[in-house]
């Protein structure tokens, strides 16, 4: 039993080394690459170092990010339009109520407080179903900027980071391959050669998921404005012109749902 005991301590010691070991290798590795890295993207920096550039693609990330600022700033004006019309049909609906005891308190103007209640009414209900189709539209811009856009972007940073770590090692082994020949500088070029690989293809898969993501996010783009505008304008084509008709008719074209009268729901701001 005591030789078991001893066994098993044993046993359990290894395994610790061995996690130990482990732990040890991967913080190295990652101290090295750090530090290749550090020292590349100083001597591009500088100017000393070169980098590899492809040109068309840089050119479509960098309009990528212009885009996404501009559809940014699109997203906060209409965030804002939709705070400052939630507040005026919040008013018309209390000067609606307001209006309505008036028409029962003062029989000389029932008739006038009535109208004017009644038309603030149904402003207030053509009101409740613009606002319905803005905050679709809100909805879905911020799903294109905050989420598709932003998940291009995250993969654009992995490649990024790629591209760097792929320069740090070709450097590594352009600087071994000129110095001596003798069997310790052969062993490190054969290592700095596999690692060199090893990052060139890591750059490359990742180059090709860019391009691939660059050209879905474009037609996903397309595909969600054309939608997205088409019913902005019409709503508040709509809405202006009167046409009780035509904007009911306009949420229901895309499938726009309000929630029914009465039922409970946030404050239009509370959804924001």
């Amino acid at each position: 039993m005591h030789h078991s005991g001893s066994s098993h301590s044993m046993m359990a010691e290894e395994a610790t080394r061995g996690v130990a070991v482990e732990k040890f290798d991967i913080m190295k590795k990652w101290g090295i690459n750090t530090y290749k890295c550090t020292k590349q993207m100083l001597s591009e920096r500088f100017g000393r170092g070169s980098r590899t550039v492809d040109l068309e693609l840089e050119a479509q990330i960098d309009v990528l990010r212009d885009t996404k600022r501009k559809y940014e700033n699109i997203l906060r004006l209409a965030q804002a339009l939709t705070t400052h019309f939630y507040n005026m049909v919040q008013t018309q609906h209390a000067l609606g109520d307001a209006f309505a005891d008036l028409s029962q308190k003062s029989p000389e103007l029932q008739d006038e407080f009535g109208y004017n209640a009644e038309t603030q009414k149904l402003l207030c209900k053509n009101g409740e179903t613009l606002l319905g189709a803005i905050n679709f539209f809100v909805s879905s811009i911020n799903t294109l900027v905050n989420k598709t856009m932003e998940d291009t972007l995250m993969t654009i940073k992995l490649y990024e980071n790629a591209r760097l770590e792929f320069d740090a090692y070709r450097a590594d082994l352009e600087e071994l391959s000129m110095g001596p020949r003798d069997a310790a500088a052969l062993a490190r070029m054969e290592t700095a050669q596999q690692q060199f690989q090893i990052h060139k293809d890591k750059y490359e898969r990742l180059r090709s998921d860019v391009t691939i993501k660059l050209k879905f996010l474009e037609e996903n783009k397309v595909k969600v404005m054309h939608k997205q505008l088409l019913l902005f304008h019409n709503a508040i084509s709509a809405y202006f012109a009167g046409n009780q008709q035509q904007l009911e008719q306009t949420l229901k074209q895309f499938n726009v749902k309000l929630k029914p009268p009465g039922a409970e729901k946030p404050s239009w701001l509370e959804e924001q």
